[in-house]
């Protein structure tokens, strides 16, 4: 087993879980996002290397200390990290996208004390394309961030 931290819109949601076994492509990182996407009626991403080249320097920033403090660039941004280096890109992605549970669209919240803001950026309708990049930490785990153009989860606005 293995713990897991996720950082949407400067809030942290931790978990323990046992990490699955795939690779990490930017196809990998893109079919786990256009899967919740198409649940929802919404277009899918596609791959950007400029935008993977940002995530990519980002994430080699955080290698020395695996915060999960977000970039302030100029993209949507989802973060992950894992206390070990099993996880990947689906299952990163996978873990946003399971905060759809907590999502109310008829209120554009989530539920009292749950977090789905890594959710509503996956399905953000306007973000339609991503950059995603993967590190292991000096200090062990695995920390993984996906970058979103034009950026989304905007307060206020449904991601649909």
């Amino acid at each position: 087993m293995g713990s897991i931290i996720c950082v949407a819109v400067a809030i942290a949601v931790a978990y323990t879980t046992i990490p699955t076994l795939a690779q990490n492509s930017p196809g990998d990182f893109v079919a786990g996002h256009n899967s919740p996407r198409a649940a929802v009626g919404v277009g899918p991403v596609t791959w950007n290397n400029t935008v993977a080249a940002y995530a990519q320097t980002y994430a080699n920033q955080r290698i020395g200390d695996c915060k999960l403090v977000h970039s302030n660039g100029p993209y949507g941004e989802n973060l992950f990290w894992g206390s070990g280096d099993g996880f990947t890109a689906a299952f990163a992605v996978r873990a946003w996208a399971d905060e759809k549970q907590y999502y109310n669209y008829a209120s554009n919240s989530c539920a009292a004390g749950k977090e789905c803001g890594h959710y509503t950026q996956v399905v953000w309708r306007s973000s339609t394309q991503i950059g995603c990049a993967r590190a292991r930490c000096k200090s062990g785990g695995v920390f993984i961030i996906c970058s979103y153009y034009p950026p989304g989860n905007y307060v206020g606005e449904r991601p649909y």
